[in-house]
């Protein structure tokens, strides 16, 4: 899938650079991703793969370059940002819910907070929301009393009940058991075949081949390649993704 530019472009990240001290973490990182695309960036650990996520909603600064969500430039500080933050969910690897709140008060607090729904629609949305990730029989507990795998799906749906234009998901199922892994990774597919805009840092090689449009090889703070699954997959063109692909995929 050739990369989308123009009215299509949700995302335009454009030569943006961000060093920590003498560490360039970024560099001159330009892409863009489309309404609707589904983008999997993947790569060796400290390659800069959730820096990049982090920085489309500004939890991490830039030095240089620009960031522009929808046409509009990524703001510095205050109503802006939050408004911009509202609008792109971010998905963590740790769940980072509220632990004194029950399920369904996590997944209402910011519609009825920040996009001034009542609480009995807020309560609405939140069930159907719940009961699409699978876990609207929970509503009522607290997370400490969930799985890991259950309060990452509790996390996604609070995501979606601010009916975000993006979702970053910064490697969703790193800290959770080998068997709660999937049922994670099949409300992302979900998502994806649902038209949900979503830039995902994974290790999850299986989800990117079925559900990315596009994949984003990362090494050093640069993208190396760029291209449809298969074609990463089948064929990489760089050294680096050849050796990298070789290491993950022979185990």
């Amino acid at each position: 899938m050739a990369q989308a530019h123009g009215s299509d472009s949700l995302v335009v990240i454009d030569h943006v650079n961000k060093h920590y001290g003498e560490l360039h973490v970024l560099k001159d990182i330009t892409t863009t991703v489309a309404r609707g695309e589904v983008v999997v960036v993947i790569g060796p650990s400290g390659s800069g793969k959730s820096t990049l996520c982090r920085a489309i909603n500004r939890l991490e600064t830039i030095d240089d370059g620009t960031i522009t969500i929808d046409g509009v430039q990524l703001p510095e500080e205050g109503p802006g940002l939050a408004k911009l933050r509202a609008d792109v969910g971010m998905v963590f690897q740790s769940f980072n819910l509220f632990a004194h709140k029950t399920v369904l008060e996590n997944v209402t607090l910011g519609p009825i907070k920040v996009r001034g729904l009542s609480k009995k629609d807020a309560d609405a949305r939140g069930m159907k929301l719940l009961n699409r990730v699978g876990v609207g029989n929970q509503a009522q507990k607290m997370p400490s009393q969930l799985s890991g795998g259950q309060q990452q799906r509790v996390a996604i749906a609070r995501t979606l009940a601010m009916e975000p234009k993006l979702i970053l998901l910064d490697e969703p199922t790193s800290a959770l058991d080998p068997e709660m892994i999937n049922e994670v990774l099949d409300v992302m597919v979900d998502l994806a075949k649902d038209g949900m805009t979503m830039l995902v840092v994974t290790h999850e090689m299986g989800f990117a081949r079925k559900a990315a449009n596009r994949v984003l090889f990362m090494a050093e703070g640069s993208i190396v390649e760029e291209a449809a699954p298969e074609q990463f997959f089948t064929n990489p063109q760089t050294p680096r993704a050849k050796d990298f692909l070789s290491k993950i995929l022979t185990h």
